[in-house]
């Protein structure tokens, strides 16, 4: 059975999750709507995916079982009050604004609307996302296969106690822009050794992906399938060492850290 899913914000993230859906055959074209308050933005979603695209927040509410909210969190307090009289025991709400509790969403809502959060991340674009998510106090167990199933469209998710989303925000939130660092780096080092810009930014951002698809295909643990590559007296321990004295692996532990702690601030600023 197809899924009636309204989004509220009509933004990248919102876009790769409707394509998702639609591809994965969760809904149809027919059964999603978004409401998107930019003119530009809403004749390209209606014209690049076909769904139905209004200015009117109260009429994806009222068509849609699953209402995913996809609005900046600071706009977040006065679209749940637009929406409250309209949202029932019967929708389920998905917020993926970063930084608001599921607490804050229920508080403003009627008793009994059952709300989840999710981190997703920028990956999600490309159908690679790495999500996380948080049941609120009124969902029922059917509602944690329905997430996973929107959220799996995208890439891979996991349910997690809500006050561990801070860290999944330092790890795989804001990891893409670590990664894309090492991207960059790697690529200037080729750079420095001769290689043309093209084909370096093109190796170095394969060999991440290749890496990484070998950890997640084979379940080997980074550790062994580092040392796997590093033989004796050779060019890969000479790098290595050269990254151990420079301490980056100290730097992307702190900068996760560092993230997970930021995410903590602002939520607490909600």
């Amino acid at each position: 059975m197809l899924m009636r899913i309204g989004f509220i914000g009509a933004g990248n993230m919102a876009e790769a999750l409707m394509k998702g859906i639609i591809s994965a055959g969760i809904s149809s074209k027919e059964e999603v709507t978004a409401g998107e308050v930019i003119k530009e933005r809403r004749e390209y979603i209606a014209r690049s995916l076909g769904v139905k695209v209004t200015t009117d927040n109260v009429e994806v509410a009222r068509s849609a079982e699953v209402l995913l909210m996809a609005v900046k969190p600071q706009q977040m307090a006065t679209v749940l009050e637009e929406l409250r009289p309209y949202l029932k025991p019967e929708h389920l709400v998905i917020s993926i604004a970063a930084g608001i509790k599921v607490g804050f969403i229920e508080s403003r809502l009627n008793t009994g609307v059952r709300v989840v959060r999710v981190m997703p991340n920028q990956p999600c674009m490309v159908g690679a996302s790495a999500s996380a998510f948080a049941m609120g106090k009124f969902t029922k167990p059917d509602d944690k296969d329905a997430v996973l199933r929107i959220l799996q469209s995208v890439g891979v998710a996991f349910p997690v106690d809500e006050k561990l989303l801070d860290a999944v925000t330092g790890l795989s939130g804001s990891g893409p822009a670590f990664v894309y660092m090492v991207i960059e780096a790697m690529a200037d080092g080729g750079v420095l050794v001769g290689l043309p810009r093209d084909v370096a930014v093109k190796l170095a951002a394969q060999t991440v992906l290749g890496a990484a698809k070998t950890v997640l295909d084979t379940g080997i643990h980074p550790g062994a399938a580092k040392d796997m590559v590093a033989s004796p007296a050779g060019t890969t321990i000479e790098g290595i060492r050269v990254l151990e004295e420079a301490g980056v692996r100290g730097a992307f532990i702190d900068a996760v850290e560092a993230a997970a702690k930021r995410s903590t601030e602002l939520g607490e600023k909600s």
